[in-house]
C-alpha cells in the first residue's frame, strides 16, 4: 500500500516520514503530544473512535508499524520489539515529538512501554496489553510457527487471498470484540494487502517479551492497564500481573468488551484514560 484512500479514516491528516522505514502518520488535534500505537495486524484506523476524544486536549501522533497499514518497511530484520521501539524513537525525536503520553494497544502497548524507557513521556496508557508469554508448549511451538509462515513467501499470498469482509468479521469475533461496520471494512483491506500480511508475520516471528517483562520492575512512569473483560486474546490477568510487578501502575477492568475495547467502546475507554493523563 502507497497510501491511505480518501475514505480511510483521519485520512486527511495523514503524511509520510522518511526514515529507516517510510512511516505513514498521521497528526491532529493541539498541545502535549499523545503518541498512539496500533497493536499486530491493525493500522491507525483502529484509533478512529478514539482520536476525537482525544484531540480536544492533546496533539495526536498515530503511526503505522513497520510493513503495516500504509508504512512502508525499510530495512529488514527491524521487526523484533526493541528494534520497532528504538525506530519509532528515532523517528520522534527527528520530527522533534516530545509525547507527554504514549499510548498502545495490545503489541503496542509492550512498544510503549520500551518507549516509556527511551522518551520519558509523562504517562502511558496501555488498552488490553499483550505482555504475557505463550504458556507450555505453545510457548516453543508459536515462534517456530510464527517463522517458518514468515519464511513461506506463499503464506502472506494464502493468508489475503481469504480475506473478506466476512473472513475480518470471524477474526475479529475470535478476539471477543464486535465492532462496526467500518472498522471491518479496514481490517478486511489490510488483511487482503499482501505486504501487510507479511510483516504482521514477520514481526510476530520477531516478538520476544522476555526482556521486557525482565525490565518492568525498573518502569517508574506512571502507567495505566485498561482491560475489556471479554478479552479472549489477551487474558485481563496479564494486566493484573504486569502492575504488580511494576512500580507505579494502576489496573482498570472494562466488563463487556474484548480485545479491541477502544474500537467497541472509545467513550468508556477515554472516559479511563483522559482523567490519568490529566492527573
Amino acid at each position: 500500500m502507497k497510501g491511505p484512500p480518501p475514505d480511510w479514516p483521519n485520512a486527511a491528516h495523514s503524511r509520510h516520514v522518511a526514515g529507516v522505514h517510510r512511516w505513514h502518520v498521521q497528526e491532529m488535534g493541539a498541545g502535549p503530544v499523545a503518541m498512539l500505537i496500533h497493536g499486530a495486524g491493525g493500522a491507525t484506523h483502529s484509533w478512529r473512535g478514539l482520536v476525537p476524544l482525544l484531540s480536544g486536549s492533546y496533539r495526536i501522533v498515530a503511526l503505522d508499524l513497520p510493513g503495516q497499514g500504509f508504512t512502508t518497511r525499510g530495512a529488514r530484520g527491524r521487526e523484533g520489539l526493541d528494534a520497532v521501539a528504538a525506530d519509532i524513537a528515532a523517528l520522534a525525536q527527528g520530527e522533534g515529538w516530545a509525547p507527554h503520553a504514549v499510548i498502545g494497544h495490545s503489541a503496542g502497548a509492550a512498544v510503549a512501554l520500551r518507549l516509556a524507557q527511551a522518551l520519558r513521556p509523562a504517562r502511558v496508557a496501555c488498552v488490553n496489553a499483550a505482555l504475557g508469554d505463550f504458556p507450555g508448549l505453545a510457548g516453543l511451538l508459536f515462534p517456530a510457527m510464527a517463522k517458518l509462515l514468515a519464511a513461506n513467501p506463499l503464506t502472506a499470498l494464502t493468508v489475503s487471498a481469504l480475506a473478506t469482509r466476512k473472513g475480518a468479521e470471524g477474526i475479529i469475533r475470535s478476539t471477543g470484540s464486535t465492532i462496526d461496520a467500518a472498522g471491518l471494512d479496514c481490517y478486511a483491506r489490510l488483511f487482503a494487502d499482501r505486504g501487510h500480511v507479511d510483516a504482521t508475520l514477520r514481526m510476530m516471528a520477531r516478538w520476544s517479551l522476555t526482556a521486557l517483562r525482565r525490565d518492568l520492575p525498573g518502569i517508574g512512569v506512571p502507567t495505566l492497564l485498561v482491560t475489556g473483560e471479554g478479552d479472549a486474546a489477551v487474558p485481563p490477568s496479564v494486566s493484573d500481573e504486569a502492575a504488580a510487578m511494576m512500580p507505579d501502575a494502576a489496573v482498570r477492568h472494562l466488563p463487556g468488551l474484548g480485545h479491541l475495547a477502544h474500537e467497541e467502546a472509545p467513550d468508556r475507554v477515554a472516559r479511563e484514560i483522559l482523567p490519568f493523563l490529566a492527573s
